[in-house]
């Protein structure tokens, strides 16, 4: 953090000087120490008005405030800049999140491009009963469209399903 100050018609003394790196320090936590602050101070009528701009990386940030006392017109521009440089903070995260967004939506429509390939596994259990108890729980999950149960006469696994028409059901049944 470099720091340069400029007085115009009234004297930076030491105190005010510790103030504003003191102040500055605040800044730190969002570029850390890689940037350069601007400060100047002079009188105007009753009012004692701070600049102060800052650069850091591609960012330029500036803020002028006017008060009878020093102190406070230093506290006001600190805040300014605080504000300047979270408004331009968030505004890139948006950007990044925007940008993160469309790559995970070409992500998807490439993996929506995939044909011929096992994308998905359920696992479920398989109960022993008859064909009409297998129906009768189809029925109470109207969601599902088929359901695997061992057939309690045979013990070979079948499969039942709802048809078409949502009324009327079939069963899949091995041969051998």
């Amino acid at each position: 953090m470099n720091i340069k100050i400029t007085s115009k018609e009234l004297v930076a003394t030491e105190a005010i000087k510790d103030y504003i790196e003191k102040k500055s320090e605040r800044l730190v936590k969002y570029f850390g120490e890689d940037f350069d602050v601007n400060v100047t101070i002079k009188a105007e009528g009753s009012e004692q008005v701070a600049e102060i701009s800052l650069k850091a990386d591609t960012s330029d940030f500036r803020a002028v405030t006017a008060h009878r006392d020093l102190y406070a017109s230093i506290d006001k521009d600190i805040d300014i800049l605080e504000g300047q440089i979270r408004k331009m903070k968030t505004k890139k995260d948006k950007q990044n999140m925007t940008d993160s967004i469309r790559v995970k939506e070409m992500a998807t429509k490439q993996e929506a491009e995939v044909s011929n390939e096992i994308i998905k596994v359920l696992y479920y259990d398989i109960k022993p009963m008859t064909p009409e108890d297998a129906k009768l729980k189809l029925q109470e999950q109207p969601q599902n469209k088929f359901l695997a149960f061992i057939d309690v006469d045979t013990g070979k696994t079948n499969i039942i399903y709802r048809l078409k028409d949502n009324k009327n059901f079939g069963i899949v049944e091995p041969e051998a």
